[in-house]
C-alpha cells in the first residue's frame, strides 16, 4: 500500500495546519439509497441487499408489529416514501442483457474460454477470462435488478484491458451501449473534476486551501455561525458542517427552472449545524460553492473552465457539464428508464445545473477512465499536464479521518479498502444512474462503471468488490468473537443517524427512513442494521468491530468491513464511523428522534383519534343528550381527531399522486396539502383550550371521563410537537 501523505483531522499524522481539529465525537446519506441519492443526492448513502443472518430481539419483533400497524399513517407524515403511479400503457420491451446487446473491445479471439467456477483466472492478461468474469457478475445483477444499461472500462499500465457496454442506450431503437461513445451520468463522480479545477488554481496561487471561502464567493455570503471559518480544505474533506438538502431543486426535469450557479447558491443556502472540521457530512452544496469559486477566480463559467483546462487537454471528447447536452452529444446519451408495471418507462434527462459542479457531468466510460489515468500518471496523459505530480500526491494523501484505523478522506477523493488494496475514488448516484471511478496505485489500475435504472445501484455496488475478491483476494482469517463481549455489548446498543441530513426544512422528516439500529447479537456479536438488512460484527479492538462474514451489505458501493464507535470523555458512546465512508459519520440519536418512539406514539395518537370518531358515529343519540358544554368539549375532540385523520389520508393520496417527482419539484398539490397540518394544529390547540375548561368547570360525567378527555388532548399535544419537530408545520422548503 502506498504511503499516506500529510494528514489533518482528529487522526492527523502531520501537524501542518494552524489548528487542531479535536477528538472525534460523533457524525444518512445506503441509501445507503444508503444514501441512498449521494446526489440523495449524488452519492449516498444507499443500502443495497445482501445475504446474511438477521438477529432480532423480542423488542425488535414487538416494534415490527407496531410498525406494520402504523405504516400507512407514517407515509404521509414522514414523507419517507413515495409511490410511483402505475402506468399500464408501458410497453417498452425489456432489453436483453448480454453479449449481443453490448459492444466489447477487450475480446481476444485466440483466448481460451471462461474458466470453470473452481479455478481462478490466470491474471488480468487473460482478457477473455476477465470478460467472462465481469459478464458473470454484471449480467445477472442487471437482469434481477431491472437495470437496462451499463458500461464498464478498466485500464492497466496505461492501456485499456476491458471496455464493454451492457444493455441498450435506447430500448425502443434497440441501440446497444458503446463504452467509447455512449454518455452516462456519473453523478457525484463529477466532483473529481471540480477538485482538479480547484487544485489547478491552487497551483497558480489564485486559491489557498486555508482561506475563508467568503473571500472568493463575492455575492454569496456564508454566515459566521461559528468562530471557525469554512475553508476549501473543509469543503474538499466534507467537514464544512453544512446540513444536507435538495428536495425540489437538486435534480430537476425542466431545464427552464435551472438557476445560474451564483443564484442557486444564494437561494438554496444550507444551514451550518456543526463547526468546521468537527464532523464529516457529505455536502453537495459545499461542492457547488467550490465550483462557483472556480468560476469567480478564473473569470470563466465553471462549465467552460473545466472543458478548456481538463476535458480538452485529456482528449475527453464526450465529457461535458453542459445541460441540456450540446447538440453534437444529445443523441449519444443513454436514455433514463424507470421500471414500472412490468416494463421500462422512459424518464426525462436529469438536470443538475443549479448544483452542476457537484454532479452535472456526462461522459462515456472510456473518457472517465482517461481522466483517472491522468491522475494515476501524476497529472498527465499523452503529454498533456493538467496537474503537477506533487499536487496529485497531495490530493491523494490522507487529509481527514475520524479514526486512524479506518480509511479516510483525501482532497475530494476518498480511500476504499478493496481486499486490502487502497483505492482512491468516488461514487455517484443520480435518480437513474449509479457510478464509481477508482484509481489503484498499487496495481496501476484505473476503472469506471455506471449502470442505469433504480436497480443499477446494486450492480455498481457489487462489481468492483467482486473484481478485487477474484483477482486480488485478501488472505485473512475470519475474526473470533471475544467470549466476554456480551457483558459490554449493551453500551453500543441504540439507534444512530447520519450527520448528513437536514435539520431546518421539511426534509428533516426523511431522517427516520435512514436510521441504523445496533443491538447485541448471538454468539458474542454485535448486530448492525442498515435499512431492512442487518449483519453481525465482531469486536477486534477498542470500540472497533469487523464484519463477521465478508459477504456483507454494500453501502454506497463499499462494504463496511470495519466500524469504529466513538465515545466522549465520560465513556458514553456518541456515534460511529464506517470504513470506506469517511464522509458519512453517525451520531447517537436521542430517544425522541428515533423512529421506534415516534412510530409508537404517533400510532397510539391516531388510534385514540379513531376511537373518538368511532364513538361519535356509534353513540350519536347518547351524545345529543349531553349538556351543551359537554357537547362542545366533545366536539373539540372530534374536530381535532378528524383534522388529523384528514391530514393523514390526504397526505397518503398526495404522495401517491406526486410520487418521486416531489424530489425534483415541490408541486402545487403538495403545497396545498401542507395546509392540512396547519389546520390540524389549530384544531388541537382548540382541544387543549377545551381541556382547561373541562377541568376548570368540571365538565363531562365523571372523573374517568375527564381523564379520557385528557388523554385525547395529550395526543393532540404530541401531534403538534411532531409536526413542529419534523418541520412539517408550515411551508418549510427551499424550492
Amino acid at each position: 500500500m502506498p504511503p499516506r501523505g500529510r494528514s489533518r483531522g482528529p487522526c492527523a499524522r502531520n501537524t501542518r495546519r494552524r489548528k487542531s481539529w479535536g477528538d472525534y465525537r460523533h457524525n444518512r446519506r445506503v441509501c445507503i439509497f444508503f444514501c441512498r441519492i449521494g446526489l440523495t443526492g449524488f452519492s449516498g448513502p444507499r443500502v443495497t441487499s445482501g445475504q446474511f443472518s438477521h438477529y432480532r430481539t423480542q423488542t425488535g419483533r414487538a416494534m415490527n408489529c407496531i410498525h406494520r400497524f402504523t405504516f400507512a399513517a407514517i407515509l404521509a407524515v414522514l414523507l419517507a416514501s413515495s409511490a410511483l403511479a402505475q402506468d399500464d400503457s408501458v410497453t417498452t420491451p425489456e432489453p436483453a442483457v448480454g453479449d449481443e446487446a453490448g459492444t466489447s473491445v477487450a475480446q481476444d479471439e485466440d483466448a481460451p474460454g471462461a474458466p470453470d467456477e473452481a479455478s481462478r483466472p490466470s491474471g488480468l492478461d487473460d482478457t477473455a477470462a476477465l470478460e467472462a468474469f465481469i459478464d458473470g457478475v454484471v449480467e445477472p445483477l442487471m437482469r434481477n435488478n431491472n437495470s437496462p444499461s451499463g458500461t464498464v472500462a478498466i485500464a492497466r499500465d496505461g492501456e485499456f484491458i476491458f471496455t464493454k457496454g451492457y444493455g441498450y442506450k435506447d430500448i425502443a431503437a434497440q441501440e446497444p451501449v458503446d463504452p467509447e461513445t455512449t454518455l452516462f451520468r456519473p453523478g457525484s463522480v463529477s466532483k473529481l473534476a471540480t477538485w482538479v479545477a480547484v487544485m489547478q488554481l491552487v497551483e497558480q496561487g489564485k486559491l489557498d486551501l486555508d482561506t475563508d471561502i467568503n473571500e472568493y464567493l463575492e455575492a454569496v455570503e456564508i454566515p459566521a455561525t461559528f468562530d471557525e471559518p469554512i475553508t476549501l480544505w473543509h469543503v474538499m474533506t466534507h467537514t464544512t458542517g453544512f446540513e444536507d438538502g435538495g428536495m425540489g431543486y437538486l435534480i430537476i426535469e425542466d431545464p427552464d427552472k435551472a438557476l445560474p450557479l451564483k443564484e442557486a447558491m444564494q437561494r438554496y443556502r444550507q444551514e451550518r449545524v456543526n463547526p468546521p472540521g468537527a464532523q464529516s457530512a457529505y455536502s453537495n452544496y459545499a461542492t457547488a460553492l467550490a465550483g462557483l469559486i472556480v468560476a469567480n477566480v478564473s473569470g470563466q463559467p465553471f462549465n467552460e473552465y473545466v472543458a478548456e483546462h481538463i476535458f480538452e487537454p485529456l482528449g475527453m471528447d464526450t465529457a461535458t457539464f453542459d445541460e441540456p447536452l450540446p447538440e453534437h452529444l444529445e443523441d449519444q446519451v443513454a436514455t433514463s428508464y424507470g421500471f414500472e408495471a412490468g416494463g421500462y418507462k422512459e424518464k426525462p434527462f436529469e438536470i443538475v445545473s443549479s448544483f452542476g459542479p457537484a454532479g452535472g457531468q456526462s461522459a462515456s466510460a472510456t473518457d472517465m477512465v482517461r481522466f483517472a489515468q491522468a491522475i494515476l500518471n501524476g497529472g498527465s496523459l499523452d503529454g498533456q499536464q493538467i496537474l503537477r505530480p506533487e499536487t496529485v500526491e497531495e490530493m491523494l494523501s490522507l487529509q481527514f479521518s475520524h479514526d486512524e484505523r479506518l480509511m479516510g478522506m483525501a482532497l475530494g477523493w476518498y480511500e476504499t479498502d478493496y481486499e486490502g488494496t487502497r483505492v482512491m475514488g468516488h461514487g455517484g448516484d443520480t435518480r437513474w444512474f449509479h457510478s464509481y471511478l477508482g484509481v489503484d496505485e498499487t496495481h496501476d489500475l484505473a476503472f469506471f462503471a455506471s449502470f442505469s435504472g433504480s436497480g443499477g445501484s446494486a450492480v455498481r455496488s457489487a462489481l468492483f468488490p467482486a473484481f478485487y475478491g477474484q483477482y486480488f483476494p485478501r488472505d485473512e482469517a475470519p475474526p473470533e468473537p471475544p467470549e466476554d463481549f456480551a457483558e459490554r455489548a449493551g453500551r453500543y446498543a441504540g439507534e444512530y443517524g447520519f450527520w448528513r441530513t437536514n435539520f431546518s426544512k421539511i426534509e428533516k422528516a426523511l431522517r427516520m427512513s435512514s436510521v441504523v439500529q445496533v443491538s447485541p447479537g448471538p454468539n458474542n456479536t454485535l448486530v448492525v442494521g442498515f435499512g431492512g438488512n442487518a449483519k453481525q460484527y465482531v469486536e477486534v479492538g477498542d470500540n472497533l468491530f469487523r464484519a463477521r462474514n465478508e459477504d456483507v451489505t454494500l453501502v454506497a458501493g463499499v462494504a463496511p468491513r470495519l466500524i469504529a464507535f466513538q465515545e466522549n470523555d465520560a465513556g458514553e458512546i456518541t456515534g460511529f464511523v464506517m470504513d470506506g465512508l469517511p464522509f458519512m459519520s453517525l451520531r447517537t440519536l436521542k430517544p425522541w428522534e428515533t423512529p421506534n418512539v415516534n412510530y409508537m406514539l404517533l400510532g397510539f395518537a391516531f388510534l385514540v383519534f379513531l376511537a373518538v370518531l368511532l364513538r361519535r358515529f356509534f353513540q350519536r343519540s347518547a351524545i345529543k343528550a349531553w349538556p351543551a358544554p359537554d357537547r362542545s368539549a366533545y366536539g373539540a375532540a372530534v374536530l381535532a381527531s378528524a383534522a388529523n385523520w384528514l391530514a393523514l389520508i390526504t397526505g397518503v393520496i398526495v404522495i401517491s399522486v406526486v410520487g418521486d417527482s416531489m424530489f425534483s419539484e415541490i408541486s402545487t398539490l403538495f403545497k396545498v396539502w401542507l395546509v392540512m397540518p396547519i389546520l390540524a394544529v389549530i384544531a388541537c390547540l382548540w382541544l387543549l383550550f377545551k381541556l382547561a375548561v373541562v377541568w376548570k368547570d368540571g365538565l363531562l360525567a365523571s372523573l374517568w371521563a375527564r381523564l379520557r378527555y385528557t388523554v385525547v388532548a395529550l395526543c393532540g399535544l404530541f401531534v403538534i410537537w411532531f409536526y413542529w419537530f419534523w418541520n412539517i408545520l408550515g411551508f418549510q422548503y427551499l424550492a
